[in-house]
């Protein structure tokens, strides 16, 4: 069995030989244990081929937020690691231009070369977004579905409350408790002087 791998531009075989006392799992695990061990290359190396894909023929220009080649508007990560639009022939010739004199630059190609580096400004980027009038809305209306779903339970579903909660059962249950002496060490009965019948 042969595994064919790249890592670092070259053409890596790895052979293994099975023998007839293994097992084929056995020979497999061994085959691709050696493998991983000799070099088909990280995870790292497959992620960043894979990001370096994704972002077309954009400048990588910094390190960035965690190393990799992505863009991030952030007030508190000013510098993102690669351009925000792709290289086209206009752009090209700003940078070209731009090696030169500042002074010889209009202030449209400034705003040109700032928005082919860069999605939005500080100013935009720090800019109320109006986010807690959607954020008030769903609440509101999460809230009164929850009143509505409360009144329709409470008319349709919940039975009328007991009588066993009125005001003269209760207070009958009491005397009951009392004359039966419940809880007479820390309960209801302890409350109750008997001698006097009435509370302590």
């Amino acid at each position: 069995m042969r595994i064919f791998s790249k890592s670092k531009g070259m053409l890596v075989v790895f052979e293994c030989k099975m023998a007839a006392r293994k097992g084929y799992e056995m020979a497999l695990r061994q085959c691709a244990t050696m493998a991983l061990r000799n070099g088909l290359g990280g995870r790292q190396q497959v992620a960043a081929a894979s990001s370096l894909a994704k972002i077309g023929n954009r400048d990588v220009v910094g390190f960035g937020v965690n190393g990799a080649p992505n863009y991030y508007d952030r007030v508190d990560f000013p510098m993102p690691a690669i351009r925000f639009k792709e290289n086209t022939p206009d752009i090209m010739a700003l940078r070209e231009k731009e090696k030169g004199d500042w002074n010889k630059l209009t202030v449209e190609e400034k705003k040109a070369l700032y928005r082919a580096s860069f999605c939005q400004t500080f100013a935009e980027m720090k800019a109320p977004t109006g986010e807690w009038k959607s954020v008030l809305g769903i609440s509101l209306i999460a809230s009164s579905i929850a009143i509505w779903i409360y009144l329709l339970m409470k008319v349709y579903v919940y039975d009328a409350i007991p009588d066993t909660l009125s005001p003269e059962k209760k207070e009958a249950q009491l005397k009951r408790m009392i004359d039966l002496r419940a809880n007479p060490i820390h309960g209801v009965s302890s409350k109750w002087d008997y001698e006097k019948g009435d509370w302590k």
